[in-house]
Order: C-alpha cells, then sequence, then structure tokens
C-alpha cells in the first residue's frame, strides 16, 4: 500500500541520519522504526497487563503515576 509521509525539514534529517546508519534507504529506515516501535508498544502493554495481574497494588499505582505526569 502507498503512503505519502510528510515531514518537516529536522525529522527528514532525522530519517536520514538513521537511514544511514542503518544502511538501508529512507524509506525502509522509516519501516524498520515503526515496525520497532510498535513492537515495543505490544511488548511494553503485554508486560504492563501481567504486572498488573501479578503485583498486588500495581495498578493503583500506575494510575497514581499516570495522574502525576503533566
Amino acid at each position: 500500500m502507498a503512503m505519502t509521509l510528510r515531514l518537516t525539514a529536522e525529522q527528514d534529517r532525522a530519517l536520514t541520519l538513521l537511514a544511514q546508519a542503518q544502511g538501508s534507504s529512507k524509506q525502509e529506515a522509516a519501516v524498520r522504526a515503526i515496525v520497532a516501535a510498535a513492537s515495543r508498544l505490544v511488548a511494553d502493554a503485554a508486560v504492563a497487563e501481567l504486572a498488573r495481574d501479578v503485583i498486588p497494588g500495581r495498578a493503583a499505582l500506575e494510575a497514581r503515576i499516570r495522574q502525576a505526569r503533566p
């Protein structure tokens, strides 16, 4: 599926640097970054859910931390 990605000059520079560091195209670097971010979010969510189920009081502590964030 085709998609247009609109980036600021700074974001484009960051993507260029990422692609250079990976030795890949900017398109491949963007795809890798998306997959990595999604993977971390899913894994983090699974760990958080497990912790809420296993650690007593974890859900209440997590709620207080979320409320304290700006």
